[in-house]
């Protein structure tokens, strides 16, 4: 323990023997999540909330009950993927999630503002509590699959997810040109530290293909997922092509009509096989 500890393990990321304390925060009464998945990177605008719809879309088509908490406060996008946009309602018991048309549950700050628009200028530590508050007072029900939308970077959300939250492993995104690689690699380390398995990597805007001539243009430049998989040890699951039709979707609110089996085999690995 450093002589200038505060003893706020809540916004340190030291690794030190107070680590070993439990911190994890109690579900809602009346919630019932057996696996949380978190889907994170260091790196920004590379795809983490399209790699969350799409696993929970795949993992909903399998049969399970699936929920998706959008931890990404100052820049939520789940809700417009899948044409989300009614406030959260609350009783004395809690907060009551969102449903898609699928039946996934959802929760993002989004659904709390007045205005979708709105910025939420907030520091860091009530933006933490804020994601804290979305485990312990939503009524999530019975969940087989939670996943965990993360704002990148590795500062106080993600430390809050992990510390707060019983993180069962974490897939990580990246795209192909080698800095964001490097970034990447801050939140492999950062779950390693914290003791979170990281169960794979995902490569979001993999090439392009012509819908003329079938050959993949690689527009980000040439793929570093074999080598940055490689180095942490992981394997890729996935890897998401640049696709108008999927991002047109998105952008629809229709992502739950997507067609693709890009992310099968990942599904696999967290859900094991279709019911």
């Amino acid at each position: 323990m450093s002589e200038n500890c505060t003893h706020d393990c809540g916004s340190c990321s030291a690794d030190c023997a107070s680590r070993t304390a439990d911190f994890r925060a109690e579900q809602n009464q009346h919630s019932n999540v057996k696996k949380v998945i978190g889907i994170v990177s260091g790196k920004g605008g590379v795809g983490k909330s399209l790699v969350t719809s799409l696993l929970a879309v795949t993992a909903r088509r399998r049969g399970y009950e699936t929920a998706i908490l959008d931890a990404d406060i100052t820049g939520p996008s789940i809700p417009k993927a899948f044409n989300v946009h009614e406030q959260l309602m609350g009783t004395d018991d809690g907060v009551i999630p969102a449903q898609t048309k699928t039946g996934i549950r959802l929760v993002s700050l989004n659904l709390l503002l007045e205005n979708e628009t709105d910025p939420v200028v907030w520091r860091g530590p009530i933006i933490a509590g804020t994601v804290k508050q979305f485990w312990t007072d939503v009524m999530w029900g019975d969940v087989d699959f939670m996943f965990v939308d993360m704002p990148p970077g590795t500062g106080d959300v993600p430390l809050t997810v992990f510390q707060s939250l019983p993180v069962d492993g974490v897939i990580l995104v990246t795209s192909p040109q080698e800095l964001v690689g490097m970034i990447v690699k801050k939140a492999a380390r950062m779950a390693e530290m914290m003791n979170v398995p990281v169960l794979g990597l995902v490569e979001n805007m993999s090439g392009f293909q012509c819908d003329q001539c079938g050959k993949v243009h690689d527009i980000f430049g040439a793929s570093h997922a074999e080598a940055v998989a490689k180095e942490l040890g992981i394997p890729v699951c996935a890897r998401l092509p640049i696709n108008p039709k999927l991002a047109a979707a998105c952008d629809k609110g229709m992502v739950e009509l997507f067609e693709g089996d890009w992310l099968e085999k990942i599904a696999d690995a967290i859900c094991g096989e279709d019911k």
